[in-house]
């Protein structure tokens, strides 16, 4: 059973759940040392109290898209409260303080541990993006992260899942293309993790049919009619420059467009391939195809779009 108020382990214990995490190795004598500056003032620990029920109430429901973004930008107002000798640290530690909630849904789910473990592992994965881009330990965007704490979305091999629901805009295009689509019926949004090596169609494979089966046994309540993706992987333009046998194009592939986008989004592509959305383009290596695509495309007066795709699930 969780605790009645959420609290942090001790600094002896405090290292074996940030390892469970994946927290990097670097950051844990740094978390470690500072947790008793979240443990000894009162205001801190207020603070570290209230994220965390903020976190975990209403755990596992899924808000339409509106609420979600309230509760999200929530979250964030309370993060800038934080003392700055806590740096970008703090979340870690609502994360790790929320942690017994999350696992105790997941068991009531009948969860596996292993589907546990990997999921809430994004928080490690998170600290070692915000190092690669910042050179500092910290947590890059813990406003993603609570979709994990909060029980919406799983790890399942190569591909997350979210749980969501279907938005005014993609109902009638499912509709249209046959489905007996409403707004705010379930759906589930897929994403595409770094760290986790090429994104492959066998991985990809992999990963739906076990979300098929996770999603009938675990959530059997909420019957998934589509899975959506929006990401800049799908915008079009890169079949310009890859191959049409590389991972990105077959991936693409897989999906139906959902709608186009009007507005540029140049900073996602240079985000994830180089690690720094505020790289200039004129500096871009060009070692890899992907490199090439994302820079050659950019200096050439190009732009990057997100693009909005879906497949009947």
């Amino acid at each position: 059973m969780p605790p009645d108020r959420p609290v942090l382990p001790d600094a002896d214990a405090l290292p074996e759940v940030l390892l469970d995490l994946a927290v990097p190795h670097e950051d844990i004598n740094t978390l470690v040392g500072l947790s008793g500056a979240v443990a000894h003032d009162a205001g801190v620990t207020r603070l570290l109290e209230e994220c965390v029920q903020e976190l975990v109430r209403d755990l596992g429901e899924v808000a339409g898209d509106d609420a979600g973004r309230r509760g999200v930008r929530r979250f964030g107002e309370r993060l800038a409260e934080v003392p700055q000798a806590l740096g970008g640290y703090f979340a870690a530690y609502v994360f790790v303080a929320a942690l017994p909630y999350t696992r105790a849904y997941h068991r009531e789910r009948g969860i596996p541990s292993e589907v546990t473990r990997h999921t809430l592992a994004d928080l490690g994965r998170n600290m070692a993006s915000h190092r690669r881009r910042h050179g500092t330990g910290g947590v890059r965007a813990p406003q993603w992260l609570v979709h994990h704490f909060r029980g919406e979305l799983y790890q399942l091999g190569r591909l997350q899942f979210e749980r969501a629901t279907i938005g005014q805009r993609t109902a009638p295009v499912l509709r249209k293309a046959g489905l007996d689509a409403v707004p705010g019926e379930p759906c589930l949004n897929l994403h595409i993790p770094d760290y986790r090596g090429p994104l492959t169609p066998a991985a990809c494979d992999r990963s739906l049919t076990r979300a098929g089966d996770f999603f009938r046994r675990h959530f059997p309540e909420e019957p998934y009619r589509a899975a959506m993706c929006h990401s800049w992987l799908l915008d079009p333009q890169l079949k310009r420059y890859l191959a049409a046998d590389s991972n990105i194009v077959r991936f693409q592939e897989r999906f139906r467009v959902a709608r186009e986008e009007t507005e540029p989004a140049d900073e996602e592509p240079v985000r994830f391939v180089f690690g720094n959305p505020c790289l200039p383009a004129e500096g871009l290596p060009r070692r890899t195809s992907v490199e090439r695509a994302v820079g050659d495309h950019l200096r050439a007066g190009g732009h990057w779009y997100i693009g909005h795709g879906w497949f009947p699930f």
